[in-house]
């Protein structure tokens, strides 16, 4: 039985001409696109955001200044009450370092903990700025690529564990839940991790911006929380922004225990004068850890009965075309091998039937042939877009 939705996310938004990035890369691609067609692209939702957000930000303009603002004790305390109450992890204050979103994190965190020409490890497909990361400060990216069992993937850990023993490597970057394939790691694929990491003093970086996100019959577990036979060196990076569709607020809370590291951390930023995260958005990330788990439960639910009607309809209608089990995330990872296309032609044919997604190519070895699409948005796009899908594939599949 479908699940009554308290909340509005039937209601399709037009964001024509207000400066969102997928909609006017859309426009770019095809200026005739459909009215009534939205973009799958880039990872934020086509949903309203929570109304408990916009109505406390409302009243937060109503009686606060806009002035230089820091993160109050009210702020610390409901980052910490969600991380307790929703993922079972003690954080403490002191720990939290603010940043202006995850991607500039990652690009700290290279500079803090590596020299230039020192190795860092990741596991492709993967969210392409892990790699911008590295390769545009200097370092080299060492891929450790997932192993694809139609279209599910797991670590390849006997070559993760000779790259990590290699001493030019020195940090390994993890995602969890993993972009673009929807995994949720294993608490003893997430410990064995961190056993290897722990032995070969290899520090990691876990990019948890998506673990908020769990599909039912699932359970994430946030780093730290998995290492039961050695734990490394590691921070943890964290935000609302997925959760609750905040990205163009710019907050993100990155969990660094470690004294040391987080010196490190707060020195690179401290070089660039990189101490942001702006006023509304530490006030929309307190509302939504303490007033809007419900809104989340339902947007849950949602992208689930997206996901579900998304891989039935591919199935039926889209011969050979498969994609991977949605674990964790709102993103859909297809692959699209089946209709005999090279990346560029793939894409071609999709904008031709107004389908506009992330190309395979973004995530590294491994993205040829993909597409990972957004299932973040009222049921009826989704409809709508994979009709267009269907019409796309029939056009070169065998009928």
């Amino acid at each position: 039985m479908k699940t009554v939705m308290k909340h509005d996310f039937e209601t399709v938004v037009s964001r024509r001409n207000c400066g969102s990035i997928k909609w006017e890369q859309m426009l770019k691609n095809n200026p005739n696109a459909a009215a009534d067609v939205a973009p799958l692209s880039v990872a934020d939702m086509e949903l309203k955001n929570p109304p408990e957000i916009i109505e406390g930000l409302k009243d937060y303009l109503d009686t606060h200044i806009l002035g230089y603002t820091a993160p109050t004790k009210a702020y610390y305390d409901a980052v910490c009450g969600w991380m307790k109450h929703r993922h079972g992890w003690d954080v403490k204050p002191e720990e939290i370092i603010l940043t202006n979103g995850v991607v500039p994190a990652l690009f700290t965190a290279v500079l803090a903990y590596t020299e230039p020409g020192d190795g860092v490890i990741t596991m492709p497909p993967v969210y392409g700025p892990f790699g911008f990361s590295i390769k545009q400060n200097g370092r080299v990216n060492v891929e450790c690529p997932l192993l694809n069992d139609n279209e599910y993937y797991t670590i390849d850990f006997d070559r993760f564990e000779a790259l990590c023993a290699e001493p030019k490597n020195k940090m390994f970057i993890l995602c969890s839940p993993h972009n673009p394939a929807g995994r949720v790691w294993s608490r003893a694929e997430l410990s064995k991790i961190g056993e290897i990491c722990a032995h070969h003093s290899v520090l990691v970086v876990s990019d948890e911006i998506h673990f908020d996100l769990i599909m039912p019959g699932n359970q994430h577990t946030v780093f730290p929380l998995a290492c039961e036979n050695g734990c490394p060196d590691y921070i943890v990076c964290t935000a609302p922004s997925k959760t609750f569709n905040l990205a163009t607020l710019q907050t993100s809370n990155i969990i660094i225990p470690d004294e040391a590291l987080r010196k490190k951390f707060q020195a690179v930023l401290d070089m660039v004068d990189a101490n942001a995260a702006t006023a509304l958005g530490m006030e929309a990330c307190r509302i939504g850890y303490t007033r809007c788990e419900g809104w989340l439960d339902e947007a849950i639910d949602l992208i689930w009965h997206n996901f579900e009607f998304c891989s039935r309809f591919i199935a039926e209608n889209c011969p050979g075309v498969t994609c991977s089990r949605l674990e964790g995330t709102y993103l859909m990872w297809i692959n699209c091998e089946a209709l005999g296309l090279d990346d560029d032609a793939l894409h071609q044919l999709l904008f031709k039937h107004d389908l506009y997604c992330n190309d395979g190519r973004f995530f590294s070895a491994g993205g040829e042939r993909h597409i990972r699409i957004n299932l973040a948005g009222p049921a009826k796009m989704l409809e709508a877009a994979m009709q267009r899908f269907k019409a796309a594939c029939a056009e070169v599949l065998p009928q």
